[in-house]
């Protein structure tokens, strides 16, 4: 006789399944990424990398969902942007206002090296566990420099050009052998406001007085029972025992050993119950079942997807990363993605012909790059605007130089706190091989059509009447830029000079100087977007989208918005102008800030 019951089970642990309890799972490990795919490969690698918008997203999005019932989130030393960081954290911040439970959990914050920032992370959460032998690296902010003006100098190397101004410290790297006044001015401006905002959220996430944090960091770091008897921790503790606890609390049944037993049984090999037949996060059982943020919210916006009889109006989501070029957006095995105005141009120019794109988010995360690429991105930002299409921009970890200049169009620049932006300025410059070439044997000769023919040649330095055509370049575009910032800024030449001159900023003091409108992130650039295009319910989505086939078929025109998402690889004979690029050369590139911001 046919058993129903066993033929329906199949039928049954589905329906569990869409409609049980859900622990959404966040694995950090392998850092967040901001930039959307933009080829059909891009697509493929993608989906084993974290995106920064589908976490965000999904979060927020848990934090409403009546399935969800807390969020379990795996944090190392992984070195992640503050402003990244930033937005993770006030996802967080309002999963825990709805009511539900947030855990971190770590196998140590900088196994022997920094963690400061990740731990400034983890202080979001409810509840912080450790492994027994891991350790909490809060040593606090540090930005380093490296310089290379002595090396050069043993190689016969030294660098011609000019910057505008004091504050614009991009060639410093090749021409000095340690901080200028004006380089650690700024420097110390940052690290002094990162560590205000470091402080702080620890402060606040752990109960603690600012003083109280100050002195644990000046004593810093801590082994793990240090850690937990200076409140840095709420205990200390294997995954299996994390993940056991946390099913067993909503409604996990028997899966999950937890308490001491769980890690006694972790060392001797036992079943982990984050893998067992109860505990696997299926929710077979009728427990809570465990599913990745990224999954999570993937699934949703599939679900929001499925054909209606009439679109729904949406703000679109433009996302630009990397060093500003011409030509289309690509990416390099050394340097990452590269912002291609072609590209980002098309993209706006889309948005804007799109009846069902009310608004637009313009996410930057970029450390700049030429002046005219960044123009031509602006001047589209502008006139996306202008046709009735509101534009906020939306800084992530950088935008900087030319990663501010592209936001000059928008109807509002929002920040994060710890957002690097500013950078005001303009560089340009050669190095001058001449004592190198010396030393190796090597002469070059030339035969010139004019007297500046060769004057980018790296075998002689700027002759007089050379240098004055250098600095009129130089002159032309920081006084360009910085008449775009008092347009664009309302502000008089004199509050533009005052925070220009070349000068970095925190998102936090460029918020002070009126630099940016608003320090929320990413919510605030969505909140705003749906205020200006009169859209309260309007959901935020990746622009352009589309399947395979779209990506692959040719564009129609420049404004077909199938040319926003064409991409490849940097060609093999770029590889030498990467690795330029990546030395701090300007290669035609004067709105850069070539310095690497990463704060640990």
């Amino acid at each position: 006789m046919v058993d129903v019951a066993k033929l329906l089970e199949p039928v049954s642990q589905y329906r569990r399944r869409r409609s049980g309890p859900l622990i959404l799972e966040l694995d950090l490990t392998g850092g967040l990424a901001e930039e959307a795919p933009v080829t059909p490969l891009g697509e493929v690698v993608a989906r084993r990398r974290q995106q920064l918008l589908d976490v965000v997203e999904g979060i927020r999005r848990g934090a409403q969902d009546p399935r969800v019932k807390a969020l379990v989130a795996r944090i190392d030393g992984q070195a992640l942007g503050v402003a990244k960081v930033q937005e993770v954290r006030a996802a967080v911040a309002a999963f825990r206002a709805a009511g539900k439970e947030a855990v971190a959990w770590s196998e140590s914050f900088g196994e022997l090296g920094p963690g400061t920032v990740s731990y400034y992370l983890a202080t979001a959460f409810d509840h912080i566990a450790l492994v027994p032998t891991g350790s909490v690296g809060l040593t606090g902010v540090s930005l380093g420099q490296t310089f290379y003006g002595g090396a050069a100098e043993r190689l016969g190397v030294r660098f011609e050009g000019g910057a505008r101004h004091e504050y614009k410290t991009a060639p410093n790297r090749f021409t000095e052998r340690s901080f200028t006044e004006p380089h650690r001015e700024v420097v110390e401006r940052i690290v002094h406001s990162l560590t205000d905002q470091v402080v702080g959220g620890i402060a606040e996430g752990r109960g603690l007085t600012a003083d109280r944090v100050r002195e644990l960091i000046e004593r810093g770091p801590f082994l793990a029972a240090e850690a937990l008897e200076a409140g840095l921790v709420d205990r200390l503790a294997y995954r299996d025992e994390v993940y056991g606890d946390l099913r067993r609390r909503h409604g996990a049944g028997s899966g999950g050993s937890g308490g001491s037993g769980g890690s006694a049984a972790s060392e001797r090999g036992g079943a982990d119950p984050g893998s067992s037949p109860g505990g696997d996060g299926s929710g077979d059982d009728g427990g809570a079942r465990l599913l990745y943020v990224g999954r999570y919210r993937h699934r949703a916006a599939v679900a929001e997807r499925v054909p209606a009889a009439r679109p729904a109006p949406y703000i679109a989501l433009i996302t630009a990363t990397g060093m500003i070029t011409s030509g289309r957006s690509r990416r390099s095995p050394l340097s990452g993605a590269t912002m291609g105005a072609d590209t980002v141009a098309a993209a706006l120019r889309a948005a804007r012909r799109d009846p069902h794109v009310r608004a637009v988010v313009f996410r930057v995360d970029s450390p700049g790059g030429s002046a005219v690429a960044s123009d031509l991105i602006r001047r589209e930002v502008r006139l996306t605007s202008e046709a009735g299409t509101p534009v906020v921009a939306s800084m992530g970890d950088v935008a900087g130089s030319g990663g501010y200049y592209v936001t000059l169009g928008a109807d509002a620049v929002v920040a994060r706190p710890g957002t690097i932006t500013g950078s005001i300025g303009v560089y340009s410059g050669k190095p001058v091989l001449t004592g190198l070439l010396e030393r190796l044997g090597i002469a070059v000769e030339r035969v010139d059509g004019g007297p500046h023919a060769a004057m980018f040649g790296t075998d002689r330095g700027f002759s007089e009447s050379e240098w004055e055509r250098v600095n009129a370049l130089l002159d032309d575009v920081y006084a360009d830029f910085t008449g775009k910032v008092a347009a664009a800024r309302g502000l008089t030449p004199e509050q533009v000079d005052r925070v220009a001159r070349g000068r970095v900023w925190t998102g936090r003091d460029a918020f002070e100087h009126g630099l940016v409108d608003d320090l929320g992130g990413l919510p605030a650039a969505v909140r705003i977007a749906r205020e200006k295009a009169g859209l309260p319910g309007g959901r935020l989505r990746a622009f352009p989208t589309g399947g395979a086939w779209d990506r692959l078929v040719p564009a129609d025109s420049s404004e077909d918005r199938a040319a926003a998402p064409r991409s490849g690889l940097v060609p093999a004979h770029g590889l030498l102008g990467e690795l330029a690029v990546l030395a701090g050369w300007p290669q035609g590139a004067p709105l850069v800030m070539p310095e690497r911001w990463e704060v640990r």
